[in-house]
Formats: C-alpha cells, sequence, structure tokens
C-alpha cells in the first residue's frame, strides 16, 4: 500500500528522521519518503493507514485532514 500524507508540520531534516523512525519503529522494512519541501510523507507498507497515521501524530506532528 502507498500512502502520501501532507504534514504541515514538517520544516526540516530532523522532522523528516522523526518522523521516518516513527514509521520503522512501527514496520521495520516499510519504505518512506518525506519531502520536506512539499511537506508531504509518502510511505509503502503493510501497516494500515490508521496506524501509519498515529504512529506520526505520536511523534508530535499534524497530518492535514486528520484529527
Amino acid at each position: 500500500m502507498a500512502l502520501t500524507l501532507k504534514v504541515p508540520d514538517i520544516s526540516c531534516e530532523h522532522c523528516a528522521a522523526t518522523i521516518s523512525n516513527s514509521i520503522h519503529v512501527l514496520q521495520p522494512n516499510a519504505k518512506v519518503d518525506v519531502d520536506v519541501k512539499a511537506k508531504t510523507v509518502t510511505v509503502e507498507s503493510d501497516a494500515s493507514e490508521e496506524s501509519i497515521k498515529q504512529s506520526i501524530v505520536s511523534a508530535g506532528y499534524h497530518i492535514e485532514g486528520y484529527q
């Protein structure tokens, strides 16, 4: 499953690393691409969309359109 999320809080490479790490804790073999300029996170993983979103939120980031 490929999922692209808009994460407006991304401002630097540290943010990208934090988000990537939080997803890799959930799914170690997930393919994660964080585009700092576009403020997007693209994830290819077998994990559910909800669990990916929860891992990003628990890392301290807001996902556009997700509460």
